[in-house]
């Protein structure tokens, strides 16, 4: 018998479920391909999934304090996430921007607080309002700007089929709001879309 996960995930649950979704679209789950299918689901989904039992906070433990004040941009971090809508993934790139205040975050950090929000069932739109306002709210910087860029396989692949579509998403906090330059400065060492 297969017990949860320490992410709370139901291994045992899932695999049920897989295999009454393999008998609704008329599969044989006892076929040779099909053996191991719902398990292998099962890991997957605990994989994609895992962000939901994970704390950002966790992140926020390699804090250094520096008298750095200007722009800080980890730029094309890879991201995927599942579309609440129709479980299908969303595979895109993230964009993250901050102006500190006296105290700077390692860098890794940055990429591990976007997959903490991205490994969760989501919209594009809310992965990026989370991972500004969450940055904004505990580094306390001058500001945040965050920018994604994604292609949604729920719209490529299936209904209006449009494959090479990329959505873009921003959320802009503090500084990279309320000044111009501020915001044209850091949209700028984004370099977003400069290459498409």
């Amino acid at each position: 018998m297969k017990s949860k996960k320490k992410t709370n995930i139901d291994i045992e649950r899932i695999e049920k479920a897989v295999t009454e979704i393999l008998k609704a679209v008329g599969e044989k789950v006892g076929r040779e391909g099909l053996k191991g299918t719902p398990h292998r689901v099962a890991m997957m989904y605990t994989e994609l999934l895992g962000g939901l039992h994970e704390r950002p906070e966790e992140h926020l433990e390699t804090v250094f304090t520096e008298r750095y004040d200007e722009i800080v941009l980890l730029r094309d971090i890879p991201f995927y996430s599942i579309c609440e809508h129709h479980l299908m993934p969303f595979i895109g790139t993230a964009h993250v921007a901050y102006m500190p205040v006296g105290a700077v975050l390692g860098v890794s950090k940055l990429a591990r607080i976007v997959d903490c929000f991205a490994k969760r069932l989501q919209v594009q739109e809310r992965l990026t309002v989370q991972i500004a306002d969450f940055l904004m709210d505990n580094l306390k910087p001058k500001g945040v700007a965050v920018v994604l860029e994604a292609s949604h396989s729920c719209m490529t692949i299936r209904g209006i089929k449009k494959p090479g579509s990329t959505m873009v998403t921003s959320a802009l906090r503090g500084i990279f709001k309320s000044d111009p330059r501020s915001r044209s400065e850091v949209l700028s060492l984004m370099h977003v879309n400069s290459e498409k």
